[in-house]
């Protein structure tokens, strides 16, 4: 499936864009999330994570180097595809 993006012409690649993943408040989420992101873009990732005022939900941050838009669109689709993770933006 491709994304009809437009990061090409919003971003000069390559650069540090900031992903952040909402997913169920479970302990193996920060590690499924880097382990997912080692595959397409290996690097040091130490996620900040902010719960839900109600717990059920986490939000990680990540800084990730991205070198093109088909690079930025395969990590959007291989974290959205995790079964922990509800939303990525």
């Amino acid at each position: 499936m491709t994304m009809d993006t437009k990061f090409d012409e919003l971003l000069e690649f390559p650069c540090y864009q900031t992903f952040k993943v909402m997913g169920v408040a479970h302990p193996n989420l920060p590690d499924v999330v880097v382990n997912c992101l080692q595959l397409h873009a290996p690097g040091d990732y130490s996620p900040t994570i902010k719960p839900s005022s109600k717990g059920t939900y986490h939000s990680l941050s990540l800084s990730v180097k991205v070198t093109s838009k088909q690079h930025m669109e395969t990590i959007y689709t291989e974290i959205s595809s995790l079964e922990l993770v509800k939303v990525v933006l």
